[in-house]
């Protein structure tokens, strides 16, 4: 993804500046030069802050081709957090008070980071996935950093539920090797968080040229690798995590595995069956024994 598409919002409000009305110039530059505070504003204070009406904020955001505030703030909210350093965060992060307050605040970050998900998922995209997640022989799923938890989380459920499966790293080169000799039909699912590694932009630029189908999960639509992506799924956070937010993703990959299983039926039970019989034989998990009775 190019700068232009990165900055898109700030893009918007430079492309249309001069068709806007002298109050929405007004609101326009105090967002270009402080985004990082109008992301935490209400209308009333941003209002108050240019010195406009509220009405003027909310005319100022349809014109942007918003349907509402909220929209523009999450849109805003993508932007400050791609360029946020971990020092940055830390300096958002509320590090005072006891304890249990910052338990209680990250719980309910992410209880709104999965109300969003759940109000902004695209079920028709799910179900292309869930096809071709039944369909494809071969299906690799590759992450780096703190996204290769969330890949081999994923990766390694589905191995539960179907067969050919193969987590990569994307920072480890062997990748390159792995996906130049796949076979050109292989399904490369492709998991990227803020603040997303270069690695893997140039792991997704090699799967769009080898002609493979690619789905990117990210945490936002201003994540770079969506553009070389068939489909895209995203989990996004409403607040600034210190390292990353883990829950919407986790729910999605959870749901997908979930929604898998319950396509596959036969297959799902024999594939099991073979895994169950294997973890017996070679004495792989723990069982609590039950006496018998007599």
């Amino acid at each position: 993804m190019g700068e232009q598409q990165v900055h898109l919002l700030m893009k918007k409000i430079c492309e249309r500046r001069t068709s806007l009305t002298p109050k929405g110039q007004i609101l326009g530059d105090y967002i270009l030069k402080n985004p990082r505070k109008v992301v935490f504003m209400t209308t009333r204070e941003l209002a108050a802050a240019c010195q406009v009406s509220e009405a003027t904020v909310v005319r100022f955001v349809s014109q942007l081709g918003y349907e509402g505030y909220g929209e523009f703030l999450q849109a805003l909210r993508d932007l400050v957090d791609a360029e946020l350093t971990l020092l940055d965060r830390v300096d958002l992060s509320d590090m005072n008070g006891p304890g249990a307050e910052r338990f209680r605040r990250v719980v309910f970050e992410e209880i709104d980071n999965l109300k969003e998900l759940y109000a902004k998922i695209d079920m028709d995209v799910i179900d292309k996935v869930m096809d071709y997640l039944q369909k494809i022989s071969n299906i690799y799923v590759i992450g780096s950093r703190i996204s290769y938890t969330f890949a081999y989380y994923m990766g390694w459920s589905l191995t539960k539920v179907r067969q050919g499966i193969r987590i990569l790293k994307g920072s480890d080169s062997t990748t390159i090797d792995w996906l130049t000799i796949a076979p050109p039909d292989s399904f490369v699912v492709i998991i990227a968080n803020s603040r997303y590694p270069n690695e893997l932009i140039k792991v997704g630029k090699l799967v769009r040229r080898l002609g493979m189908t690619l789905l990117v999960i990210a945490d936002s639509s201003l994540c770079p690798l969506i553009q070389f992506a068939h489909m895209t799924l995203i989990a996004p956070s409403k607040h600034f995590p210190l390292i990353g937010s883990p829950t919407p993703l986790s729910c999605l990959i959870n749901y997908i595995v979930i929604e898998l299983a319950s396509r596959d039926g036969k297959e799902l039970k024999v594939h099991q069956e073979k895994l169950e019989q294997s973890y017996r034989e070679n004495d792989i998990l723990f069982n609590i024994d039950i006496p018998s009775r007599g």
